[in-house]
């Protein structure tokens, strides 16, 4: 789920939230960094018990409706349990691997708060996606998942009451909201009506040292922040701490950090992850900046033999 990308940024998130708390503490920084990347993948979660949510609120409302005499607007679809037996919403719905998951970190977020399921379940019935998939009787599972992947990219994922509750719970998740929703996709996009249920839950890391790595160069980053510091000053003759933006601070120091410490990692696969990093998180003018000091650095290093890669890198 994580790429090194996402890693480079929960590292970035650490080390801003240091500098502007005034806390040294590297064993608390280390638990902070480690706590926010575990709650990605509760955000995750989160987002995908939404259509399990959604899935039984459709059913208590097919129950409810089955009791009355007054038609609903349900009762003018051909076949008005379609979207129940819709074959992906059962498929999440019926993932005893994915309740269990939720269960034992007790996730109960949307039961506590119902008002958000509502709000979603409303704007779906209303849907012109919704009404054209009812408007058959049958369907295929590829049309079933078609309707999942509308009704998330359409309604669910840019719905802005649910950004307020992620973000008024966890800070941190401002941030992995988009990351999270576009790996769901894709998780939508490549579901198969044969997936096991445990592709509903992938490993948080694609390699295992993925967690060694982000710890590493929190650490490192950290401990020599000086020596960082004066790398970058003899490369900007007009350095001036309070001039230059934090974050822009941060992911230089990160980023020669990762040249002088990780040999597998190609010099230009550092640079132009951080310059991304830089285009989404800083100034419009930092990537222009960050990249004319750390092109200055490499030529430096590799005339000294600081420079040694080994490998052909990781991403």
């Amino acid at each position: 789920m994580l790429t090194r990308r996402h890693i480079r940024v929960k590292v970035m998130q650490c080390i801003y939230a240091l500098t502007q708390s005034k806390d040294d503490s590297l064993e608390k920084q280390e638990k902070f960094l480690k706590v926010s990347i575990e709650n990605m993948y509760t955000l995750y979660l989160l987002m995908l018990s939404l259509f399990i949510e959604l899935h039984e609120r459709a059913q208590d409302q097919v129950n409810l409706s089955s009791k009355k005499y007054l038609k609903n607007t349900s009762d003018s679809y051909p076949n008005k349990e379609k979207f129940l037996g819709n074959k992906l919403l059962l498929q999440i719905s019926g993932n005893k691997s994915l309740k269990d998951e939720l269960s034992k970190r007790k996730l109960n977020n949307w039961y506590l708060n119902e008002e958000y399921i509502k709000i979603i379940y409303k704007e779906v019935m209303e849907s012109e996606i919704y009404n054209k998939y009812m408007s058959n009787a049958d369907s295929t599972y590829e049309e079933d998942k078609k309707l999942v992947i509308e009704l998330f990219r359409e309604i669910i994922a840019p719905n802005e009451k649910i950004y307020d509750y992620f973000e008024d719970d966890k800070l941190t998740w401002v941030d992995d909201i988009p990351i999270v929703n576009t790996y769901l996709l894709k998780q939508f996009k490549k579901v198969k009506e044969s997936s096991v249920p445990s592709y509903f839950l992938p490993p948080l890391f694609k390699d295992e040292d993925d967690m060694v790595y982000a710890n590493r160069l929190l650490t490192k980053t950290l401990l020599n922040n000086s020596k960082l510091e004066h790398e970058i000053e003899g490369k900007t003759p007009n350095w001036d701490k309070d001039r230059i933006a934090d974050i822009d601070a941060i992911l230089l120091k990160m980023a020669i950090c990762e040249l002088l410490n990780f040999p597998s990692i190609p010099e230009r696969v550092t640079i132009n992850e951080f310059l991304e990093i830089a285009k989404e998180y800083s100034t419009p003018k930092s990537s222009i900046f960050i990249n004319g000091i750390l092109d200055k650095l490499v030529r430096e290093y590799k005339e000294d033999g600081k420079l040694k890669k080994v490998g052909r890198g990781l991403l």
